[in-house]
């Protein structure tokens, strides 16, 4: 049976179902906030079930609170197709190898023009539909852990985080990259310093703060610049890669122990706390240490110990 609620659960499901309201109908939506038109556009997995999410004409989406809503009518209907189309990711002999472990965020994403929806990449053929450039860096495969929410992130995992970066280690990738959503990017950055320690690879967070049906989207800069850096760079430790300045010029390399959020939509929110970064890093210019002090890349495998991390 073809799935009309594509990403709605629970109370948002069935407030959809009492209205006979199909994702990607045109709806009128009555709710005591006022009158509401525009396109039902799906959820993602991970998202909650309190709210209809509605492409209204500007071109913007809003998220409509269940318990507001009265009345729901259907007045037209126009199925998109929630997909990226894949492009095989090509194997470049002299270009590192590069693991992207998913947490639950949305890395990359490309804007469905005819509907407006945001459509979600995560595996290589997606993401090399979404983000082309990241071929000329790296070869990349994906490994989707878990979907939470960022800020039900915990030990639990932590613990197989840090157990699928020792796996990747062990294997020979050159770099690791975790996806992750921005609001406890920060706290997972520390967690992993001190439990994943003397590792001969970089190992980089990186998250978005605005999605890609934003002209001023992070999203694929910063992927490329943590792509770069987990296959390029000499700094072997757990970072975070977000935006630098407030222009696309370079993205910044925190130290994880000293990393923070420090604005709710900003792209460059994230500031080392108490001293500088470690380092730049652009496409242009590469990864450039502002340190002299830093953990450097191995080609030996070795056991992760329980050394001190970088505080």
């Amino acid at each position: 049976m073809e799935d009309i609620f594509q990403g709605y659960k629970g109370r948002g499901l069935e407030v959809l179902k009492k209205y006979n309201v199909r994702v990607w109908g045109k709806a009128v939506i009555q709710t005591s906030r006022g009158e509401f038109k525009g396109t039902v556009l799906p959820r993602s997995e991970n998202d909650d079930d309190m709210h209809i999410v509605l492409k209204i004409e500007t071109g913007y989406n809003i998220g409509i609170d269940i318990f507001t809503i009265t009345d729901m009518k259907e007045v037209g209907y126009s199925k998109a197709s929630y997909k990226i189309p894949e492009k095989e990711f090509p194997f470049t002999p002299n270009l590192p190898r590069v693991k992207l472990l998913g947490t639950g965020g949305t890395i990359a994403s490309r804007l469905d023009y005819r509907t407006g929806a945001v459509i979600p990449a995560f595996s290589p053929g997606e993401l090399y539909g979404a983000v082309p450039e990241l071929a000329d860096i790296c070869n990349l495969s994906t490994e989707k852990l878990f979907a939470v929410f960022s800020e039900n992130m915990g030990p639990e995992q932590y613990k197989a985080l840090a157990i699928a970066i020792g796996k990747e280690i062990e294997n020979g990738v050159d770099g690791i990259i975790i996806g992750h959503g921005t609001d406890t990017l920060s706290h997972t950055a520390a967690a992993l310093t001190f439990m994943v320690q003397n590792s001969p690879v970089p190992i980089v967070l990186v998250g978005s703060q605005r999605s890609s049906d934003r002209p001023s989207s992070d999203a694929a800069l910063n992927l490329m610049h943590a792509a770069y850096t987990a296959g390029h760079s000499d700094i072997a430790e757990v970072m975070v890669c977000m935006f630098g300045p407030t222009s696309d010029e370079y993205g910044f390399l925190h130290r994880g122990t000293r990393v923070r959020k420090m604005h709710s939509s900003y792209r460059s929110t994230f500031r080392t706390i108490g001293e500088i970064p470690i380092a730049t890093v652009s496409r242009k210019d590469g990864v450039k240490p502002l340190k002299d002090s830093y953990c450097h890349r191995r080609k030996e495998v070795p056991s992760l110990s329980a050394e001190p991390g970088h505080g």
